[in-house]
């Protein structure tokens, strides 16, 4: 009886071990929730580096910043890394009544914010001869851009028009050309505005530079300024499933090869600046973080 109940507990154990080291080699994936005007950049430049470098697994999710955000609030997507396009979107993501899911973020990029446009549009010619606020309000003319409330860039486009109207004295500029915030015959989810502009759809619409660099995409770039821009942030989500998968994936964008990599997809690089408890940050992205600093 007793070699039997050893025998069974023997075996009971190899189960639990056999287990645990499935459990390990899940470690292989990193879940990398991102701003989807990084879709090109991640999935086709950044993710494929990341496991040709480490071996380990790159899956990435985009979309809206604060979608993503709301997501993670509501218990519904849980990631290892999450890498917004405004710091503000952080904050709602800090501090006990808001889930403690972040602790600090790095500001590392930065991105303006372009007017792109079809180069096959019937207002394609207009935009190079004319001024973009009055090829905007150009009756006929199909624009493009994301949820003020779900996306950094929806905002930053409200935010852009606005301070254009106040600076150029056009008081009905905002109105002329986005009509309400929400303008339900403009907003588009941000991972679907791309290909809307490839395919004729819109005549033209708000993207990063990041964007139109990256997918050769004719573009201005309206009241440089008034510095509107997409500010990149990065962090290590304080539930991740797989803590050492994410640190090894923030060390490798703020390498010197990641930051190569974003360079090339017209992102403008910044020296990363730590927001937040700084105490929570990992060691050894920590010491990336120094290195990048010099």
């Amino acid at each position: 009886m007793i070699r039997k109940l050893i025998a069974s507990v023997v075996m009971m154990s190899g189960v639990l071990a056999a287990s645990t080291g499935a459990l390990a080699a899940d470690n292989g994936d990193v879940n990398v929730l991102y701003a989807g005007s990084l879709v090109n950049l991640m999935e086709k430049s950044v993710g494929p580096a990341f496991e040709k470098e480490t071996g380990l697994h790159f899956k990435g999710y985009a979309a809206g910043s604060n979608k993503i955000a709301n997501e993670v609030k509501g218990k519904l997507r849980r990631g290892d890394v999450f890498i917004s396009a405004s710091p503000k979107v952080n904050a709602n993501l800090m501090g006990d009544s808001n889930g403690n899911h972040v602790s600090w973020y790095v500001n590392f990029a930065e991105s303006p914010l372009m007017i792109g446009y079809n180069p096959k549009s019937r207002f394609a010619a207009d935009f190079k001869t004319k001024k973009w606020d009055a090829v905007l309000r150009e009756p006929g003319i199909r624009l493009g851009r994301t949820d003020p409330k779900l996306d950094p860039k929806g905002a930053f486009t409200v935010e852009l028009m606005t301070k254009a109207a106040q600076a150029y004295n056009q008081p009905d500029l905002v109105e002329k050309t986005l009509g309400t915030p929400e303008n339900p015959a403009q907003v588009l989810p941000e991972e679907t505005l791309v290909g809307r502009l490839q395919s004729g759809q819109l005549d033209a619409g708000f993207f990063y530079s990041t964007e139109t660099s990256d997918l050769k995409i004719p573009s201005i770039h309206p009241a440089p300024e008034l510095g509107i821009k997409a500010s990149y942030t990065l962090t290590i989500l304080n539930d991740a499933p797989n803590g050492a998968g994410a640190a090894r994936f923030v060390n490798f964008l703020l390498s010197a090869e990641g930051r190569k990599l974003l360079a090339e997809h017209g992102v403008d690089i910044k020296k990363p600046a730590v927001n937040g408890n700084a105490q929570g940050i990992p060691s050894s992205v920590q010491a990336v973080i120094d290195a990048a600093q010099q």
